[in-house]
């Protein structure tokens, strides 16, 4: 008889995971602060176009409500404060010198939730724009600093505004870096991203890694600047 201490010591582990696994995400509730800027609309618009209800929020609630009616879809608007509570997840979209006061405000009604981080700490100057680096390390680190009670990843960072809001694109063709601290949380964001047709999710690592993910968006600006195009990723062999 073969005792257990002579088996081998992979036999016991469980098969590995698919990392393409990824859970239903179809009846969660999006929630887009941020969301009459053009990031934030043309995030709202795609996924409530892929059929996920979503809320924008806005420190005007008539300005959110203005924005929802003219994306459709079913799109409702609300107090920023409103949308975090009514939210399953919340997508923070704004501008990065409010990023830190909008947080601090907010965050005993993001308490529990999923914020999804796609703020861009970036400079602009004649030679064009530049990363900024937070004192935290970046603007998803700040996030996490300053919401201790809420499930901080970063995604959506590469996307192009135009290509989101123009009803005529009907594949947005990229992939989404997303990082976070926990494998449930981030597969939650990239099953998010794939709902948007032509749209991946891919796990890039932990929020210590968010900086080069942040920064690289002043890059692509420069591409769009030169090709007078609308740059995203691709990430291969995955």
């Amino acid at each position: 008889m073969t005792s257990s201490s002579s088996q081998s010591p992979d036999a016991a582990k469980p098969p590995a995971r698919d990392p393409w696994d990824l859970p239903d995400v179809s009846g969660l509730v999006v929630g887009v602060l941020g969301g009459t800027g053009d990031q934030g609309r043309g995030l709202a618009y795609r996924l409530a176009r892929a059929g996920q209800k979503v809320i924008v929020g806005s420190r005007a609630a008539e300005r959110a409500e203005a924005a929802a009616a003219e994306l459709g879809h079913g799109v409702a608007g609300a107090a920023n404060a409103d949308c975090a509570r009514r939210s399953d997840v919340v997508i923070l979209a704004v501008p990065w010198e409010g990023h830190a006061k909008t947080l601090r405000s907010l965050a005993d009604d993001l308490a529990g939730k999923i914020v999804v981080d796609c703020v861009n700490p970036l400079g602009f100057d004649k030679k064009g724009a530049y990363a900024i680096t937070p004192e935290e390390g970046s603007a998803a680190e700040q996030a996490a600093a300053l919401l201790p009670d809420s499930r901080v990843t970063a995604a959506f960072h590469h996307l192009s505004a135009v290509l989101l809001q123009d009803p005529a694109v009907e594949s947005i063709d990229t992939d989404v870096m997303v990082l976070g601290e926990s494998r449930a949380d981030t597969d939650v964001v990239q099953a998010l991203a794939g709902r948007v047709t032509g749209m991946r999710g891919v796990y890039a690592g932990r929020l210590r890694n968010a900086h080069q993910v942040e920064s690289l968006v002043a890059n692509l600006i420069s591409v769009n600047r030169r090709y007078k195009a609308h740059a995203g990723l691709r990430v291969t062999d995955v």
